[in-house]
Protein backbone atom coordinates (compact mmCIF):
# COMPACT_ATOMS: atom_id res chain seq x y z
CA UNK A 1 0.00 0.00 0.00
CA UNK A 2 1.01 3.52 -1.11
CA UNK A 3 0.64 6.46 1.45
CA UNK A 4 0.53 9.80 -0.75
CA UNK A 5 -0.19 13.05 1.82
CA UNK A 6 -2.82 15.50 0.43
CA UNK A 7 -3.01 19.12 1.06
CA UNK A 8 -6.71 20.24 0.73
CA UNK A 9 -6.98 23.85 0.87
CA UNK A 10 -3.93 24.52 -1.86
CA UNK A 11 -4.79 26.35 -5.29
CA UNK A 12 -7.11 28.52 -7.18
CA UNK A 13 -10.25 26.17 -7.31
CA UNK A 14 -9.42 23.79 -4.05
CA UNK A 15 -10.86 22.19 -2.23
CA UNK A 16 -13.80 21.21 -4.88
CA UNK A 17 -11.06 19.94 -7.82
CA UNK A 18 -9.05 17.87 -5.12
CA UNK A 19 -11.91 16.01 -3.45
CA UNK A 20 -12.93 15.04 -6.74
CA UNK A 21 -9.50 13.90 -7.32
CA UNK A 22 -8.78 12.34 -4.42
CA UNK A 23 -12.55 9.96 -4.86
CA UNK A 24 -11.05 9.11 -8.25
CA UNK A 25 -7.82 8.43 -7.62
CA UNK A 26 -8.28 5.95 -4.83
CA UNK A 27 -10.99 4.42 -6.75
CA UNK A 28 -8.53 3.78 -9.91
CA UNK A 29 -5.85 2.91 -7.61
CA UNK A 30 -6.71 -0.46 -4.86
CA UNK A 31 -3.30 -0.19 -3.73
CA UNK A 32 -3.02 3.99 -2.92
CA UNK A 33 -4.05 5.35 0.59
CA UNK A 34 -4.45 8.67 1.02
CA UNK A 35 -4.10 11.43 4.10
CA UNK A 36 -6.21 14.15 3.81
CA UNK A 37 -5.31 17.64 5.70
CA UNK A 38 -7.82 19.98 5.20
CA UNK A 39 -11.24 21.70 6.46
CA UNK A 40 -14.04 19.20 7.55
CA UNK A 41 -16.73 21.78 6.66
CA UNK A 42 -15.37 21.31 2.86
CA UNK A 43 -15.04 17.57 3.77
CA UNK A 44 -18.47 15.69 2.80
CA UNK A 45 -17.58 11.76 2.43
CA UNK A 46 -16.04 8.79 3.88
CA UNK A 47 -13.43 5.97 2.01
CA UNK A 48 -11.70 3.29 4.04
CA UNK A 49 -8.53 4.26 2.57
CA UNK A 50 -8.84 7.53 2.95
CA UNK A 51 -7.91 9.20 6.47
CA UNK A 52 -9.03 12.87 7.06
CA UNK A 53 -7.57 15.14 9.38
CA UNK A 54 -9.46 18.32 10.18
CA UNK A 55 -7.89 22.03 10.25
CA UNK A 56 -9.48 25.13 9.46
CA UNK A 57 -5.78 27.21 9.00
CA UNK A 58 -4.21 27.10 5.32
CA UNK A 59 -1.21 28.67 3.78
CA UNK A 60 -2.74 31.19 0.87
CA UNK A 61 -0.92 31.94 -2.31
CA UNK A 62 -0.11 36.17 -0.67
CA UNK A 63 1.58 34.04 2.48
CA UNK A 64 5.51 35.01 2.53
CA UNK A 65 6.53 30.88 2.17
CA UNK A 66 8.94 30.86 5.09
CA UNK A 67 7.50 32.85 7.73
CA UNK A 68 4.19 31.36 6.31
CA UNK A 69 5.46 27.63 7.37
CA UNK A 70 6.81 28.02 10.60
CA UNK A 71 3.69 30.77 12.20
CA UNK A 72 1.14 28.05 10.84
CA UNK A 73 2.36 25.05 11.60
CA UNK A 74 -1.47 23.47 12.16
CA UNK A 75 -2.06 24.41 8.33
CA UNK A 76 -2.98 21.99 6.21
CA UNK A 77 0.36 21.98 3.95
CA UNK A 78 2.71 21.87 7.15
CA UNK A 79 0.38 19.38 8.54
CA UNK A 80 1.37 17.16 4.97
CA UNK A 81 4.83 17.77 4.83
CA UNK A 82 4.93 16.48 8.50
CA UNK A 83 3.29 13.41 7.31
CA UNK A 84 5.93 12.46 4.86
CA UNK A 85 8.53 13.49 7.65
CA UNK A 86 7.19 11.32 10.25
CA UNK A 87 6.76 8.30 8.19
CA UNK A 88 3.19 8.22 7.28
CA UNK A 89 3.47 8.98 4.67
CA UNK A 90 5.97 8.35 1.58
CA UNK A 91 4.64 11.44 -0.91
CA UNK A 92 2.96 14.88 -0.59
CA UNK A 93 0.66 16.45 -3.24
CA UNK A 94 -0.13 20.35 -2.84
CA UNK A 95 -1.35 22.59 -5.60
CA UNK A 96 -0.88 25.54 -3.34
CA UNK A 97 1.98 28.38 -2.48
CA UNK A 98 5.04 27.06 -4.93
CA UNK A 99 7.54 29.11 -2.45
CA UNK A 100 6.14 27.84 0.91
CA UNK A 101 5.81 24.29 -0.21
CA UNK A 102 8.93 24.34 -1.56
CA UNK A 103 10.25 25.66 1.90
CA UNK A 104 7.84 22.59 3.37
CA UNK A 105 10.52 21.12 2.00
CA UNK A 106 13.36 22.03 2.69
CA UNK A 107 12.79 22.58 5.89
CA UNK A 108 10.16 19.84 7.14
CA UNK A 109 10.74 16.68 4.67
CA UNK A 110 14.65 17.55 4.60
CA UNK A 111 17.52 16.60 2.04
CA UNK A 112 19.24 13.92 0.94
CA UNK A 113 22.04 13.86 2.27
CA UNK A 114 25.16 15.15 -0.16
CA UNK A 115 22.10 17.43 -2.11
CA UNK A 116 22.96 20.77 -2.11
CA UNK A 117 19.78 22.17 -3.19
CA UNK A 118 17.07 20.48 -4.86
CA UNK A 119 15.44 20.98 -8.09
CA UNK A 120 11.90 21.57 -9.09
CA UNK A 121 11.35 19.15 -12.18
CA UNK A 122 9.18 18.56 -14.93
CA UNK A 123 7.66 16.19 -18.02
CA UNK A 124 7.31 18.63 -21.37
CA UNK A 125 5.45 17.60 -24.09
CA UNK A 126 7.15 17.14 -27.77
CA UNK A 127 5.81 17.14 -30.99
CA UNK A 128 6.09 13.42 -31.14
CA UNK A 129 4.36 13.40 -27.38
CA UNK A 130 7.91 11.00 -25.92
CA UNK A 131 8.45 14.42 -23.77
CA UNK A 132 11.77 15.06 -21.80
CA UNK A 133 12.69 15.81 -17.77
CA UNK A 134 13.39 19.32 -17.75
CA UNK A 135 15.38 20.84 -14.43
CA UNK A 136 15.39 22.94 -12.04
CA UNK A 137 11.96 25.22 -13.17
CA UNK A 138 11.85 27.37 -10.40
CA UNK A 139 13.26 26.26 -6.99
CA UNK A 140 16.56 28.08 -7.11
CA UNK A 141 17.04 31.34 -9.14
CA UNK A 142 20.53 31.13 -8.98
CA UNK A 143 23.07 27.96 -8.99
CA UNK A 144 26.64 27.30 -9.26
CA UNK A 145 27.86 25.02 -11.71
CA UNK A 146 28.28 21.89 -9.44
CA UNK A 147 24.48 22.90 -8.33
CA UNK A 148 23.74 21.97 -12.31
CA UNK A 149 25.78 18.94 -12.14
CA UNK A 150 23.76 17.29 -9.21
CA UNK A 151 20.36 18.39 -11.08
CA UNK A 152 21.76 16.13 -13.97
CA UNK A 153 21.94 13.08 -12.06
CA UNK A 154 18.54 13.47 -10.35
CA UNK A 155 17.41 14.47 -14.00
CA UNK A 156 19.15 11.04 -15.16
CA UNK A 157 17.41 8.82 -12.26
CA UNK A 158 14.23 10.31 -12.78
CA UNK A 159 13.96 9.75 -16.62
CA UNK A 160 15.25 5.83 -16.03
CA UNK A 161 12.81 4.63 -12.87
CA UNK A 162 9.68 7.29 -13.80
CA UNK A 163 9.73 7.71 -17.45
CA UNK A 164 11.52 4.34 -18.22
CA UNK A 165 14.06 5.50 -20.51
CA UNK A 166 16.76 2.87 -20.42
CA UNK A 167 19.34 5.34 -21.74
CA UNK A 168 18.45 9.01 -21.65
CA UNK A 169 20.28 11.47 -23.43
CA UNK A 170 21.16 14.29 -21.63
CA UNK A 171 22.13 18.16 -22.64
CA UNK A 172 22.91 21.59 -21.35
CA UNK A 173 20.26 24.32 -21.94
CA UNK A 174 22.26 27.31 -23.72
CA UNK A 175 22.54 29.92 -26.17
CA UNK A 176 24.12 27.60 -28.78
CA UNK A 177 24.77 24.04 -29.48
CA UNK A 178 29.22 24.94 -29.21
CA UNK A 179 30.88 23.89 -26.82
CA UNK A 180 32.51 27.35 -26.24
CA UNK A 181 28.65 29.48 -26.49
CA UNK A 182 27.38 30.80 -23.02
CA UNK A 183 28.31 32.57 -19.88
CA UNK A 184 30.58 31.46 -17.60
CA UNK A 185 28.41 29.27 -15.59
CA UNK A 186 27.35 27.32 -18.77
CA UNK A 187 30.77 26.96 -19.84
CA UNK A 188 31.97 25.40 -16.72
CA UNK A 189 29.00 23.46 -16.13
CA UNK A 190 29.41 21.71 -19.52
CA UNK A 191 33.42 20.95 -18.77
CA UNK A 192 31.90 19.40 -15.19
CA UNK A 193 29.33 17.32 -17.38
CA UNK A 194 31.69 15.89 -19.52
CA UNK A 195 34.09 14.63 -16.91
CA UNK A 196 31.08 12.63 -15.15
CA UNK A 197 30.09 9.56 -15.75
CA UNK A 198 26.95 10.03 -17.50
CA UNK A 199 25.98 7.57 -19.74
CA UNK A 200 24.86 10.07 -22.59
CA UNK A 201 25.74 13.61 -22.32
CA UNK A 202 25.05 15.04 -25.94
CA UNK A 203 26.26 18.46 -24.84
CA UNK A 204 24.37 22.02 -25.22
CA UNK A 205 20.77 22.15 -26.47
CA UNK A 206 19.12 25.36 -27.50
CA UNK A 207 15.48 26.38 -26.19
CA UNK A 208 14.29 26.67 -30.04
CA UNK A 209 14.62 22.23 -30.14
CA UNK A 210 13.55 21.48 -26.65
CA UNK A 211 10.30 20.51 -27.97
CA UNK A 212 11.94 18.75 -31.24
CA UNK A 213 12.63 15.64 -29.00
CA UNK A 214 16.00 17.23 -29.01
CA UNK A 215 16.75 15.01 -26.14
CA UNK A 216 15.38 13.20 -22.91
CA UNK A 217 16.91 15.61 -19.74
CA UNK A 218 17.26 19.21 -19.96
CA UNK A 219 19.28 20.77 -17.23
CA UNK A 220 19.15 24.77 -16.75
CA UNK A 221 19.32 27.00 -13.83
CA UNK A 222 15.77 28.06 -11.99
CA UNK A 223 16.05 31.30 -13.39
CA UNK A 224 16.75 30.49 -16.91
CA UNK A 225 13.83 27.11 -16.41
CA UNK A 226 11.18 28.77 -15.22
CA UNK A 227 11.58 31.10 -18.20
CA UNK A 228 11.47 28.57 -20.51
CA UNK A 229 8.58 27.31 -18.64
CA UNK A 230 6.35 30.28 -18.47
CA UNK A 231 7.26 31.02 -22.36
CA UNK A 232 5.90 27.17 -23.54
CA UNK A 233 3.17 27.59 -21.46
CA UNK A 234 2.35 31.37 -22.83
CA UNK A 235 3.15 30.46 -26.11
CA UNK A 236 0.76 27.25 -26.44
CA UNK A 237 -1.79 29.05 -24.76
CA UNK A 238 -1.81 32.27 -27.21
CA UNK A 239 -1.35 29.75 -30.75
CA UNK A 240 -4.67 27.93 -29.46
CA UNK A 241 -6.67 31.24 -28.91
CA UNK A 242 -5.97 32.45 -32.00
CA UNK A 243 -6.47 29.19 -33.54
CA UNK A 244 -9.95 29.15 -32.19
CA UNK A 245 -10.74 33.11 -33.26
CA UNK A 246 -9.41 31.87 -36.67
CA UNK A 247 -11.87 29.21 -36.87
CA UNK A 248 -14.48 30.53 -35.99
CA UNK A 249 -14.39 33.81 -38.22
CA UNK A 250 -16.54 32.84 -40.72
CA UNK A 251 -18.45 29.76 -41.71
CA UNK A 252 -15.88 28.23 -43.85
CA UNK A 253 -13.85 28.09 -41.11
CA UNK A 254 -16.53 26.66 -38.97
CA UNK A 255 -16.87 24.19 -41.21
CA UNK A 256 -13.49 23.57 -41.90
CA UNK A 257 -12.88 23.40 -37.72
CA UNK A 258 -15.65 20.51 -37.31
CA UNK A 259 -13.73 18.16 -40.20
CA UNK A 260 -10.35 19.14 -37.72
CA UNK A 261 -12.31 19.11 -34.67
CA UNK A 262 -10.83 15.85 -33.20
CA UNK A 263 -7.13 16.33 -34.58
CA UNK A 264 -6.85 19.55 -32.85
CA UNK A 265 -7.95 18.20 -29.51
CA UNK A 266 -5.55 15.49 -29.82
CA UNK A 267 -2.57 18.51 -30.27
CA UNK A 268 -4.15 20.83 -27.36
CA UNK A 269 -4.14 17.12 -25.12
CA UNK A 270 0.01 17.29 -26.24
CA UNK A 271 0.15 20.79 -24.58
CA UNK A 272 -1.96 20.61 -22.15
CA UNK A 273 -0.81 20.55 -18.61
CA UNK A 274 -3.28 18.74 -16.82
CA UNK A 275 -1.88 15.75 -18.44
CA UNK A 276 1.92 15.72 -16.72
CA UNK A 277 0.32 16.11 -12.93
CA UNK A 278 2.66 18.76 -11.33
CA UNK A 279 6.43 19.26 -10.65
CA UNK A 280 8.34 17.10 -8.42
CA UNK A 281 11.01 18.71 -6.08
CA UNK A 282 14.34 16.69 -6.14
CA UNK A 283 16.70 15.76 -3.85
CA UNK A 284 14.30 15.14 -0.52
CA UNK A 285 13.87 12.41 1.83
CA UNK A 286 10.17 11.91 0.45
CA UNK A 287 8.11 13.00 -2.45
CA UNK A 288 6.69 16.31 -2.98
CA UNK A 289 4.78 16.97 -6.02
CA UNK A 290 3.52 20.55 -6.58
CA UNK A 291 0.37 20.81 -8.77
CA UNK A 292 -0.51 23.40 -11.32
CA UNK A 293 -1.88 26.64 -9.24
CA UNK A 294 -4.88 26.67 -11.44
CA UNK A 295 -5.02 22.08 -11.28
CA UNK A 296 -8.16 21.13 -12.26
CA UNK A 297 -9.54 17.87 -11.26
CA UNK A 298 -7.68 16.08 -13.91
CA UNK A 299 -5.12 17.77 -13.26
CA UNK A 300 -4.52 17.06 -10.00
CA UNK A 301 -5.68 13.37 -9.76
CA UNK A 302 -2.27 13.47 -12.57
CA UNK A 303 -0.30 15.16 -9.53
CA UNK A 304 -1.57 12.18 -7.57
CA UNK A 305 -0.37 9.82 -9.83
CA UNK A 306 3.06 11.07 -10.49
CA UNK A 307 3.54 11.13 -6.49
CA UNK A 308 2.41 7.54 -6.22
CA UNK A 309 4.62 6.39 -9.25
CA UNK A 310 7.40 8.26 -7.43
CA UNK A 311 6.98 6.33 -4.47
CA UNK A 312 6.52 2.85 -6.26
CA UNK A 313 9.23 3.21 -8.18
CA UNK A 314 11.42 3.87 -4.74
CA UNK A 315 12.96 7.26 -6.44
CA UNK A 316 14.18 8.61 -3.34
CA UNK A 317 15.96 5.50 -1.98
CA UNK A 318 17.47 5.20 -5.75
CA UNK A 319 18.23 8.74 -5.56
CA UNK A 320 19.58 8.76 -2.45
CA UNK A 321 22.06 5.64 -3.33
CA UNK A 322 22.93 6.90 -6.54
CA UNK A 323 23.62 11.28 -5.83
CA UNK A 324 23.27 11.33 -1.94
CA UNK A 325 26.07 8.84 -1.08
CA UNK A 326 28.43 9.93 -4.29
CA UNK A 327 27.79 13.91 -3.92
CA UNK A 328 29.21 15.79 -0.20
Amino acid sequence: MVKIAVDMMGGDEAPDIVIEAVKNAVNDFPDLEILLFGDEKKYNFEHERITFTHTDEKITMDDEPVRAIKRKKNSSMVLMAQAVKEGKAEGCVSAGNTGALMSSGLFIVGRIKGIERPALVATFPTVTGKGFVFLDIGANSDAKPEHLVQYAKMGEIYAKQVRSIDNPSLALLNIGTEESKGNQQTKKTYQLLKQESFDNFIGNVESKSLLLDACDVVVADGYSGNMVLKTIEGTASAIFKMMKEAMFSSTKNKLAALTLKKDINKIRDKMDYAEYGGSVLLGLNGVVVKAHGSSNERAFYNAIRQAKLAADTKIVDKMRKAVGDVIE
